[in-house]
């Protein structure tokens, strides 16, 4: 079974097999976690995404999806990128943002990654609720067969935290 651990601060500090992306489809960079990834991991995560764009995906990473590229100067072997959808008040699109931590793992399993730390996919620009990403987060990790032993949510804030928290259980692990 996998373990959950909540963790408050910057995932670009975190030590992990695999940090996940919450990436635009252009895979090029970006705002929020995903310019802050490519940043601080440096231009080799570019230069893999560009090399991705040139071949399987040259109209970028459809919503939902996951591929792996280097972590560069990150403290973790791979970066999983993956592009959570843009949350919707009339088209219920909960489906692919559960997509995004199942592929996320499936990747992960392809890897043989045994940790992997997520931010909260879609809560950024992509304006998701907080509370709905967080149950969907965790909902999803629990019920997705997978080697990865533990699954670590990297949350900002204390907003993003506490959220998850009440998904989890007190005490930050499930």
């Amino acid at each position: 079974m996998t373990t959950i651990t909540l963790v408050r601060g910057d995932i670009t500090r975190v030590s992990a097999d695999a940090l996940v992306n919450a990436a635009n489809s252009s895979l090029l960079g970006g705002g929020g976690v995903d310019g802050a990834i490519h940043r601080r991991g440096g231009p080799a995560i570019l230069e893999d995404c560009r090399r991705l764009r040139a071949s399987r995906y040259g109209k970028g990473l459809p919503t939902g999806q996951a591929v792996a590229t280097t972590a560069g100067d990150l403290d973790a072997r791979w970066v999983i990128h993956t592009v959570g959808p843009v949350h919707s008040e009339s088209e219920d699109r909960s489906d692919l943002l559960a997509s995004c931590y199942r592929e996320s793992l499936r990747v992960a399993d392809e890897l043989g990654a045994r940790t992997v730390a997520f931010p909260a996919i879609s809560t950024g620009v992509y304006r998701w609720p907080m509370q709905d990403a967080a149950r969907i987060a965790v909902e999803t990790v629990r019920n997705t067969p997978t080697r990865v032993e533990e699954v670590r949510f990297v949350l900002f804030d204390d907003r993003a935290y506490d959220a998850f928290a009440r998904q989890t259980g007190e005490g930050g692990t499930a």
